[in-house]
């Protein structure tokens, strides 16, 4: 059997700082994608389509995030997003008035945001980007978030990461 090249190695300290705890800052030239969201090493947020919104908004502060993808049990696919403004704004209450249900009613499809309605972004886009650039996206077309895109060489599109404008404001106070 092959000797293995990894090494392992006993810690040179008695304690290390807490993972995460750490501030995280960043100005505006660095690159965007320290910004972003990477659902190739980190899992997203989904609720069901039936789910009622105030079960959603749980579900959100629960995960401690903001916006949910909008999962399709059927297709067992993506069809949406909805963020805690969705939910908390003025959609639920326009719909209840159209449809005449009461909030406890109101499902996630009813106020979620359609793919075909998203305006997202190329991930060969945002790793020529820098923070700054996210921000500025941002304020000109007034999203919560935005969804990152990657193309398969077949032409097929994949949700490779999220952008969340609170995230990029948190990330430039310092």
């Amino acid at each position: 059997m092959p000797k293995t090249k990894l090494q392992l190695r006993p810690v040179q300290c008695d304690s290390l700082p807490i993972p995460g705890a750490e501030p995280w800052y960043a100005n505006e030239t660095d690159p965007a994608l320290l910004a972003m969201i990477d659902y190739r090493s980190r899992s997203s947020v989904t609720v069901v389509e039936d789910a009622t919104i105030d079960a959603a908004l749980e579900h959100l502060k629960h995960a401690g995030v903001r916006c949910a993808f909008v999962v399709d049990k059927k297709k067992n696919a993506v069809v949406g997003m909805v963020t805690a403004y969705d939910i908390s704004g003025e959609k639920p209450q326009k719909h209840m008035h159209f449809t005449a249900l009461n909030r406890k009613d109101v499902q996630v499809r009813d106020i979620m945001q359609k793919i075909g309605d998203w305006r997202v972004a190329d991930i060969k886009d945002i790793e020529q980007s820098t923070v700054g650039d996210v921000l500025r996206i941002f304020n000109e077309i007034g999203v919560t978030h935005l969804p990152v895109m990657e193309t398969t060489e077949d032409g097929e599109q994949h949700l490779r990461g999220l952008l969340s404008f609170a995230k990029v404001k948190r990330l430039l106070v310092n």
